[in-house]
């Protein structure tokens, strides 16, 4: 341990800097030192040197988890819901009309896991006129985004009427079939909306920024998507799939007439007048933090790019996020 003077009798006590191979040869009790290496501050206990305290660099970062989109049904079939739409960014809202979420806070040296959910399968024409399934998770850390609900294919017996839940809930169709649920805890997303009774066209998928229009006659449009800031420009996604007969999916990339979900933006597959359900789209992960906050770190993982005094990172795919 270094004692150096300041002024006058002010002094500061200042550690030894070593690394875990090159300790000092003959320490004294409560001799103090900071290892670089394993950024751990240890005291000599006169026998050895104690496990130490670990010290990290920690920041905070903002984020846009958004999960895979639900596929829509098939003939006559509903909309797929968007997947869950979780965020923090300052000033924006989160899926469903809920408040940011609270920022993260990362620590140097270690590695988070990064899930991109896949989108649901469109509902295939045939025996039951099939459902489209749900989209997949989407996970960043302890951050987790529920895929979306797949469409409801119109079955005249009855056993495929009914919506997916999920992020944002799939609709339903024929003779009043209804909706799934949008997941509540915490809110990711809004509802699809249920067909109307008599009519064969499903109900719309419901989208991260609003329910699936209201069902008129044969036609229900999927919810809109939501846009965010985050990567330095304003960007919709996780649109509701439209429903069958002419709807259109809902803005930020909801599926329309059988068409699937745009890629990388979490938005639910159209149904199909006469054909198989489109597939939902498949989610994606963003996170940015101040430049400067990182400073000395290297960062590894997804693609990444800057804007103003932010750095974002994007997934596409899943990985990892290394810190180091």
């Amino acid at each position: 341990m270094a004692i150096s003077n300041i002024t006058g009798a002010q002094s500061i006590i200042q550690p030894a800097v070593c690394t875990s191979t090159t300790r000092p040869a003959a320490p004294y009790v409560g001799q103090v030192i900071f290892e670089t290496d394993t950024s751990r501050l240890k005291v000599w206990l006169g026998s050895a040197w104690s496990s130490g305290t670990y010290h990290s660099l920690s920041f905070d970062i903002e984020y846009v988890v958004i999960a895979g989109g639900g596929g829509g049904g098939a003939v006559y079939g509903a909309g797929g819901g968007a997947g869950g739409y979780r965020s923090s960014v300052v000033g924006e809202t989160t899926g469903g009309g809920g408040a940011a979420e609270s920022k993260l806070n990362l620590i140097s040296g270690s590695t988070y896991i990064v899930t991109v959910g896949a989108g649901g399968t469109g509902g295939a024409s045939g025996v039951n006129l099939a459902s489209g399934s749900n989209g997949s998770d989407s996970v960043f850390g302890s951050i987790t985004s529920t895929g979306g609900g797949g469409g409801a294919g119109n079955g005249n017996d009855g056993a495929q009427n009914t919506g997916g839940s999920g992020g944002s809930s799939g609709g339903g169709t024929y003779n009043s079939g209804a909706a799934g649920t949008r997941t509540a805890s915490p809110v990711q997303g809004y509802n699809g909306t249920s067909a109307g009774t008599g009519f064969y066209g499903g109900g719309g998928g419901g989208g991260a920024g609003s329910n699936a229009l209201p069902f008129v006659y044969d036609t229900c449009n999927g919810g809109a998507g939501l846009a965010s800031f985050i990567t330095g420009s304003s960007v919709t996604r996780a649109g509701g799939g439209g429903g069958s007969v002419g709807s259109t999916g809902g803005s930020g990339g909801g599926g329309s007439l059988g068409g699937a979900g745009t890629t990388n933006t979490g938005s639910g597959g159209g149904a199909n007048n006469a054909g198989n359900g489109g597939a939902g789209g498949s989610g994606v992960v963003i996170i940015r933090y101040l430049t400067n906050d990182a400073a000395g770190l290297t960062i590894t993982g997804g693609t990444a790019t800057t804007s103003g005094i932010h750095t974002i990172r994007t997934f596409t795919a899943s990985g990892n996020l290394v810190i180091a």
